[in-house]
């Protein structure tokens, strides 16, 4: 009996040690090429900040390997307090199904790669729903409780309102997005959310308030 408790232990550790793909790959990228990325990511910010503050459609298209190089390099050295002690090293990974996030969990003596997928679309203009598809550490499920409590917990910190449901036995959390503070005379709306193969592209418009806005189109 001590001998199996023993070995179903020490699997346990193994499991919960085991790295993903995905984060392996994205870790694996060289800093000169993290570092282009994260330029090219903030070019790609600002210039949807411009255009947002310009009547009419827009859109952004940001790639994983631009999201990640920000979360390499200007993540790193500009927003070191972002981030819990205890999580570093965040990356993520998109395909069409969804957006699998992942980063180092370090308390105490334990060590593992957690990550988490989800399927984020817009069920309507300016609402981000993110269902929460699993969550684990290493190759190990991880109780989606302590999870949701997190995910609350960020966004009462960011001053953002949301709500919960739950969708084939799914959570579901809807992000209210707020509109932005120096567009006091405008409405800006993001009307789609679209997944590709390393990619999200983003879709919008801005218009005068009290104008009606340009008819919205969620996606997924």
């Amino acid at each position: 009996m001590l001998l199996l408790i023993a070995v179903g232990g020490y699997l346990l550790v193994r499991a919960s040690q085991q790295v993903p793909q995905f984060y392996r790959d994205a870790m694996a990228v060289a800093p000169a090429v993290q570092r282009k990325a994260s330029d090219q990511m903030l070019r790609r910010a600002t210039a949807l900040v411009n255009e947002v503050q310009e009547e009419g459609h827009w859109q952004a298209l940001f790639t994983a390997e631009q999201i990640n190089g920000w979360l390499a390099v200007d993540l790193v050295e500009n927003h070191p307090q972002a981030l819990p002690p205890s999580l570093r090293d965040p990356r993520v990974a998109i395909d069409p199904s969804g957006v699998t996030l992942g980063c180092r969990f370090h308390q105490g003596q334990l060590t593992s790669v957690l990550s988490l997928a989800v399927e984020p679309y817009l069920p309507e203009p300016n609402v981000l729903a993110l269902r929460i598809c699993r969550a684990r550490a290493g190759t190990l499920p991880v109780p989606l409780g302590e999870v949701l409590d997190r995910v609350s917990a960020a966004a009462g910190e960011a001053n953002l309102h949301v709500h919960w449901r739950q969708i084939d036995g799914d959570p579901v959390v809807f992000i209210a997005i707020p509109q932005p503070r120096d567009q006091e005379d405008r409405m800006v709306q993001i009307e789609s959310l679209h997944l590709g193969e390393d990619e999200i592209l983003l879709t919008g418009s801005t218009s005068r308030r009290g104008e009606h806005p340009p008819a919205a189109h969620g996606g997924r």
